[in-house]
């Protein structure tokens, strides 16, 4: 069964527990981005965390190897129980957030390729293939690739095998959940549920087509 992450990129603190709350029942895990953690401070993962969901930091962390260990430290020790990271700072860099994730007992993921029209313009030409399987050199648990380029996503599952795949871009980007859905472990929606009328009701859409 693949699992339904919602992209939780709201900024109003109550807005955004409402939210979860709300969607939870539906929900696999929650990923929270800058927009939120800019907003209301990490400790909103306190908050989050009575919705009883695994709680993933999107920061896609790209530094020197010494600032992504502290990045890590701080996202683990907030109560996240993964961090995501870009992979293009290279293995050292990347092999930091994945030995903190391990020291925690949490998860690294590792973009391989972003969602956004603009990303084929530097992670084409075998660039997403080459994060991808540094990504599983050093150990990642899995990586992010492109919900609207399905195409993409077969490629990149013939590199990391087994491992994790989180798909973002389904909904207003454009992804398909039926289709997507059915080569990935996880799909993440954010605006075509927090948007929606009944953020619930979306969410248990989305649900009902992870578990075909």
């Amino acid at each position: 069964m693949t699992e339904l992450i919602l992209a939780l990129d709201v900024t109003v603190k109550k807005k955004a527990l409402a939210i979860a709350h709300e969607c939870a029942p539906h929900l696999d895990a929650i990923k929270v981005g800058y927009p939120l953690i800019l907003s209301c401070g990490l400790s909103v993962a306190q908050e989050l965390e009575a919705e009883d969901l695994p709680l993933i930091a999107d920061f896609k962390v790209a530094d020197i190897p010494n600032t992504n260990r502290l990045i890590a430290e701080q996202v683990f020790d907030a109560g996240f129980s993964s961090i995501i990271c870009h992979g293009f700072t290279g293995k050292d860099a990347v092999q930091a957030c994945v030995d903190t994730a391990s020291d925690y007992g949490g998860a690294c993921f590792v973009v391989a390729e972003m969602s956004h029209p603009g990303a084929t313009g530097f992670f084409h030409g075998g660039t997403a293939e080459k994060i991808a399987a540094l990504a599983m050199e050093c150990g990642a648990d899995g990586i992010i690739a492109p919900a609207t380029r399905p195409e993409r996503v077969k490629v990149l599952r013939g590199i990391v095998g087994s491992r994790k795949i989180l798909s973002p871009g389904v909904g207003a980007q454009g992804g398909d959940a039926d289709e997507v859905a059915r080569m990935v472990d996880g799909i993440i929606v954010g605006r075509a549920i927090y948007e929606a009328d009944n953020p619930g009701t979306a969410a248990e859409r989305f649900a009902r087509i992870c578990q075909v």
